[in-house]
């Protein structure tokens, strides 16, 4: 499976996002001083997108454990479902 940069990019925000939200909580509820709440969620999503993007890109490279392509689920088209059928008749008793 390829992934394009503004894919992993993206993962790597709304991830970041949430788990910043989670760290500057416990720093509040630690120190209850938001100066120090922003100083350490500023350098938590600067740096750890940074180190995640990255990250997500020298896997990309790792073909180790990948199995293939995942299956595509498609729906059948009308004429597919029409063959589909008719040929479902000819091999009935």
């Amino acid at each position: 499976m390829h992934e394009s940069k503004r894919r992993s990019l993206m993962k790597g925000l709304t991830w970041r996002i949430t788990a910043s939200i989670t760290t500057m909580v416990i720093v509040f509820i630690m120190t209850g001083n938001l100066a120090l709440v922003a100083g350490v969620g500023l350098a938590d999503v600067t740096l750890k997108v940074l180190f995640y993007y990255v990250h997500e890109r020298l896997w990309g490279r790792i073909h180790w454990g990948i199995l293939g392509p995942e299956p595509r689920i498609t729906s059948p088209s009308a004429n597919s479902a029409a063959s589909l059928l008719s040929s479902s008749q000819k091999n009935s008793p």
